[in-house]
């Protein structure tokens, strides 16, 4: 319950081992604006509007459009069949709520981002170099083929692998520890067996991510589904409505500090968004500093006219949310738009930016 579905790789249903734990019920929501209910104030900018109505700055296969400014939502858009209240897989954006996961147990103690010789396998090896910060950044140095089609290591881990983080875990090394970024959903399932071991217990493990963070921030929709062995898929498995999307980006733009709650350590968004030692376009814990299309391209936002502060959740098939610190803006894109098409959320962005200022 509160856990969602998990895949059965080998079809043996009678033969899987099924998740137990707590019931996860989410609180109920309260009858006030969001973020704090789920009310919205129905007036919008015509200026605004007009930018969500274009479908070339919503994309082919927009599901859902949230636009917060100063912490409340001033526009939203569905696409057909999708409302406020249908959960949308963020595919990849997981990576970074799964980070923030990470940091609401460095800040119970549980952690220490110099954690080293993660796991015992690797202790005998070369891996034993491996530390947290470096799973963080990506740059653990280990074997993973993250590219989508035929049967790579990411589709085979989502796919076919009852353990995922055992299997992402029996990688060797390919690079250098500390020294190669190496974008890897094996490295997120990872940090997710971490942090579930590091708390011990098994249901206060898998009860963490709602009790820790969904439940604080009013995230009534968000479900991290767990693989076979009970492991959250970290990398790639949360469902939650737009709106809730929303609240995690809201969340991070105000530094991990919710209704007056520090949820996560202090500073700990600011180090997520420095950049990594081995990237200058991805950040430290899981967040990517320039936006799709451009993981490649070091200042190509600011170049695009984008403020520099601007960072990225981005996931599968068009999923991002956008934070501005000082323009205290979170937009949120979900859909189903491959990157073949060649949507760049950045334009609508640029725009909502230009007409918010």
């Amino acid at each position: 319950d509160g856990l969602g579905c998990a895949s059965v790789p080998d079809g043996d249903i009678a033969r899987a081992k099924a998740v137990a734990g707590p019931a996860l019920t989410p609180a109920e929501p309260l009858d006030a604006l969001w973020p704090e209910g789920d009310r919205v104030d129905a007036s919008q900018d015509p200026e605004i509007a007009k930018i969500l109505d274009d479908p070339a700055m919503t994309g082919a296969g927009m599901r859902a459009v949230v636009v917060v400014k100063n912490g409340r939502i001033v526009a939203e858009r569905y696409g057909a069949g999708f409302t406020e209240k249908t959960p949308l897989l963020g595919w990849s954006m997981t990576k970074t709520v799964n980070a923030a996961i990470v940091g609401t147990v460095v800040k119970d103690g549980k952690m220490v981002m110099t954690n080293q010789a993660l796991f015992g396998l690797w202790k005998a090896d070369g891996r034993a170099a491996i530390s947290l910060a470096d799973m963080m950044a990506m740059s653990s140095g280990l074997e993973f083929n993250e590219e989508y089609g035929d049967v790579t290591d990411v589709t085979r881990m989502l796919y076919l692998e009852p353990d995922m983080a055992g299997f992402a875990g029996s990688k060797s090394l390919t690079g250098e520890v500390g020294k190669v970024f190496s974008y890897s959903s094996g490295t997120a399932v990872m940090l997710s067996r971490l942090w579930q071991d590091a708390i011990g217990d098994k249901n206060k493990a898998l009860a963490w991510p709602r009790v820790a963070l969904f439940d604080p921030l009013g995230m009534q929709s968000a479900v991290l589904e767990a693989d076979e062995h009970g492991t959250f898929v970290g990398s790639s498995y949360l469902y939650a409505t737009a709106r809730d999307w929303a609240r995690f980006g809201q969340f991070l733009l105000q530094d991990g500090v919710w209704n007056g709650q520090e949820i996560l350590p202090a500073g700990f968004v600011a180090w997520m968004r420095e950049p990594a030692p081995a990237s200058k376009v991805y950040g430290r814990g899981q967040v990517w500093i320039e936006a799709p299309g451009d993981e490649e391209s070091p200042g190509a936002g600011t170049a695009a006219g984008l403020p520099g502060d601007s960072y990225w959740m981005e996931g599968h098939d068009g999923q991002t949310v956008a934070i501005i610190p000082s323009q205290q803006l979170v937009v949120v894109r979900l859909g189903l738009t491959p990157a073949k098409l060649g949507y760049r959320p950045q334009i609508m962005l640029a725009a909502l930016v230009k007409a918010l200022h």
